[in-house]
C-alpha cells in the first residue's frame, strides 16, 4: 500500500507541475521582503487545544525570524493574538488555499510558498503543525531544508500524510498511545521501519498558575473546548442534566447542545483573556471529556493545575495521567453513549467534598511536576534550532 501511495503523489506531481511552476515564478517576481528563519505552517487561529500549542511554539523563538501560514478558513479570531510578535509575519492565506471551488489556487500557493523558500539565503526551517497544505508543499521544498511534523493524535492526517513521511525528518507526536498507534499504522500499511525511528515523544506543556486558590462554586462540572462530532460535548449537558447540576461551556458550543439540555448549561462563549479563562476554571471541580478520541488534551492539563478532579473516557494518553478514583475518573469511550451517561452521572454523585479536596491536592503537585513548559520549551528549541 505504501508504495502505490507513493506511485499515486509522483504521478499528481506531473499534473500538479505546471501549476506549481507559475508559482515559483510569481515568487519569483513579488519575493519576500525579508529573510526568516522558521517557515510555520498551521491550518487555524481559532479556539483550540491545537492552536494553543502552535501560538505557544511561535513565540519560542523571540530570535528568530518566523513567518507563520495559515491555510485554512478560521471560526474565529480568538488566539490570532497569540501568535503575534514583533519577530512573527503572519500570512493568511486561506481564501487561497481552502476554496475547493478555486483549487488551482492551492496549486499555485504550492509553487509561491515554494519560492519563497528556496530564495532565502540560508536554508530555514518548515514546520508543519498538522496541516494539509504542509505536506502537498513538502515534496517542493529543496531537500537541504529540514522538515518537521507535528501530529497532535491519531487522526485522518495520519492516513494524509503517509506518502510525504519520506520528507520530514522528524515527527513529533504528543502522546504514547499516538506513537503506538501510527506505528501498528506503519506495519499494516509496509512502511520502512527507519521512517518510525524519525517519531519523537514532546509533551505539551502550560504555564503553571501560582495562584490556585478555588473560588465559589459556581458550578461543579466544566467542559472546554468546540463542538465537534469526536468531542461530544453533549453528553456533558446530558450528564449534568441527569445528575441535577449545571455544567460551564467554554467555547463555541451554543450550537453542539440540543435545546433540552440547554437550561442546565451556562455558556461562556468563545474566549481567549488569560485572566478571564482562569477564572472560569477555578469556579468549577471538575473537568469533563467525553472524546472519542485524544492525543492528551491541553485543557485537562490546564484543569488538573488548578485543581479540578478529571471525568474522561479512557482516550489517548488520558489514562497515563488519570488514575481511576486516585485523581479523577475513566469511563469507557466505546460505549453506547447512554452507558457513558450513566457512568458520568454515577462517579457525580459518589464525590464527596473531601474527594474532590483531594484529588485537587493531587492534581496540582502532578501538574506542577509533568505539565510545566520549561521540558517543552526546551525540547522544541532544541529540534527547529537550525
Amino acid at each position: 500500500m505504501y508504495k502505490l501511495l507513493l506511485l499515486k503523489r509522483r504521478l499528481e506531481a506531473i499534473v500538479i507541475f505546471p501549476f506549481a511552476l507559475l508559482g515559483r515564478l510569481i515568487a519569483k517576481l513579488r519575493p519576500l521582503q525579508e529573510e526568516f528563519d522558521l517557515f510555520l505552517f498551521f491550518p487555524f487561529y481559532h479556539v483550540g487545544g491545537a492552536e494553543k500549542v502552535h501560538a505557544q511554539i511561535t513565540q519560542l523563538f523571540p530570535d528568530k525570524k518566523i513567518i507563520v501560514f495559515f491555510t485554512k478558513k478560521s471560526q474565529g479570531k480568538a488566539l490570532l493574538n497569540d501568535f503575534k510578535a514583533p519577530n512573527v509575519e503572519i500570512r493568511d492565506i486561506s481564501r487561497y488555499t481552502s476554496n475547493k471551488f478555486m483549487y488551482w489556487n492551492n496549486l499555485i500557493w504550492r509553487g509561491i510558498v515554494a519560492g519563497y523558500i528556496r530564495r532565502q539565503r540560508k536554508a530555514p526551517v518548515v514546520f508543519n503543525g498538522q496541516c494539509n497544505f504542509a505536506y502537498k508543499l513538502s515534496p517542493h521544498v529543496p531537500r537541504e531544508v529540514r522538515q518537521i511534523e507535528l501530529i497532535h493524535s491519531f487522526c485522518s492526517f495520519s492516513y494524509i500524510r503517509i506518502p510525504f513521511i519520506p520528507f520530514y525528518e522528524t515527527t513529533v507526536m504528543i502522546s504514547r498511545d499516538s506513537i503506538r498507534q501510527h506505528l501498528e499504522l506503519y506495519r499494516q500499511y509496509a512502511i520502512p521501519a527507519a521512517l518510525g525511528e524519525r517519531i519523537r515523544l514532546i509533551m505539551n506543556g502550560i504555564p503553571i498558575p501560582t495562584d490556585t486558590t478555588p473560588l465559589p462554586e459556581a458550578a461543579r462540572l466544566l467542559y472546554v473546548g468546540r463542538g465537534t462530532e469526536e468531542k461530544r460535548p453533549w453528553l456533558v449537558a446530558a450528564i449534568a442534566k441527569a445528575a441535577g447540576m449545571q455544567a460551564g461551556m467554554l467555547g463555541p458550543l451554543d450550537n453542539a447542545i440540543p435545546s433540552a439540555e440547554k437550561e442546565h448549561c451556562r455558556f461562556y462563549g468563545e474566549q481567549s483573556d488569560a485572566g478571564l479563562i482562569d477564572r472560569i476554571y477555578r469556579e468549577h471541580r471538575i473537568i469533563a471529556i467525553t472524546s472519542t478520541r485524544e492525543g492528551f488534551p491541553m485543557v485537562i492539563m490546564e484543569a488538573m493545575a488548578r485543581g479540578l478532579a478529571v471525568l474522561s473516557t479512557d482516550v489517548g494518553d488520558i489514562p497515563y495521567h488519570v488514575q481511576h478514583g486516585v485523581n479523577g475518573w475513566l469511563i469507557k469511550h466505546d460505549q453506547p453513549e447512554a452507558g457513558i451517561i450513566a457512568e458520568g452521572v454515577k462517579q457525580l454523585r459518589e464525590a464527596t467534598t473531601e474527594t474532590l479536596a483531594a484529588m485537587r491536592d493531587r492534581n496540582i503537585a502532578y501538574a506542577r511536576e509533568h505539565f510545566s513548559l520549561e521540558a517543552f520549551a526546551a525540547a522544541y528549541r532544541s529540534l527547529l534550532q537550525n
